[in-house]
């Protein structure tokens, strides 16, 4: 008897449908998290949740001040007993990211986290982008994540006791993808920038990690990203499915929780590694 072919395309995992949000395990109580670019439905904005929901006071920052004090407020009314502070911060002003690490202390009291989220995407050919095309998607994305880090790492040199830092790359840091090419360029130098200030932030007690999520579904993307290719990206995963916001968030809560004390310099994949 010959076997019929199964086309995967067409073979619905058990796990195509997301899972109920995972509780709060208190693994990061009693710490103080700071998060850029929360304001808003993404990854950002589900890190401070879940950074709270783990019992933890968390400084959200953002540039678009009206949106983060809807960020803030809305935090501030499930998490009732916990601090969450908001601070304006463009990460393209190193001014700005500075004062940004030092208000954050100032208010918390001490900084034990920070997730570098800031980042900015796009959809164009190489052949017909622009100069300020590419500087603006590297200078949010991958300068803006250096900014942040150089900050954290002066305010940990100089204090005593240690930290975490986890940074926002993507899966295109690794894959090739068309349209893509700033995007991914940002997004493997974040990568790159991950390994080696892992190494000299060990000076200080401090341990930097980064994710690498394929896609994760919410509203922001949906305004930016066709339909039609948010489903074929989705589809080419092992679940045939996008991520959940806080999916990636509680990965991320794992990075910066005891959990993971050994592990520093490395880029956890949030995806099915797909070719």
């Amino acid at each position: 008897m010959t076997e019929t072919a199964v086309d995967p395309s067409v073979v619905r995992s058990p796990l195509a449908t997301p899972p109920a949000e995972t509780p709060g395990h208190g693994l990061l109580l009693g710490r103080k998290v700071v998060v850029t670019a929360a304001a808003g439905t993404g990854i950002g904005f589900a890190t401070a949740r879940r950074a709270l929901l783990e019992g933890a006071d968390v400084v959200i920052s953002d540039w678009h001040e009206r949106r983060l004090g809807e960020a803030q407020e809305k935090l501030a009314a499930e998490f009732t007993d916990r601090t969450v502070g908001q601070i304006v911060c463009n990460v393209q002003e190193s001014v700005q990211v500075d004062a940004l690490i030092e208000a954050a202390a100032g208010e918390l009291g001490r900084i034990d986290v920070l997730v570098n989220n800031a980042g900015l995407g796009g959809e164009t050919p190489v052949a017909d982008m622009t100069d300020e095309e590419w500087d603006r998607v590297l200078d949010i994305t991958l300068n803006g994540t250096f900014r942040a880090t150089r900050a954290a790492l002066r305010y940990f040199r100089g204090v005593d006791h240690g930290g975490v830092i986890v940074n926002n790359a993507s899966v295109l840091g690794w894959r090739a993808q068309r349209g893509q090419a700033h995007y991914a360029a940002a997004k493997a130098g974040v990568m790159a920038l991950t390994r080696c200030s892992a190494v000299e932030a060990a000076d200080f007690g401090v341990r930097i990690n980064a994710i690498a999520p394929s896609i994760a579904k919410h509203p922001f993307l949906a305004k930016v990203t066709s339909d039609e290719l948010l489903d074929e990206l989705a589809a080419k995963e092992a679940y045939g499915r996008a991520a959940e916001v806080w999916e990636v968030a509680a990965t991320i809560a794992m990075l910066v929780s005891d959990y993971t004390t050994y592990l520093t310099g490395e880029v956890v994949s949030i995806s099915s590694q797909r070719a």
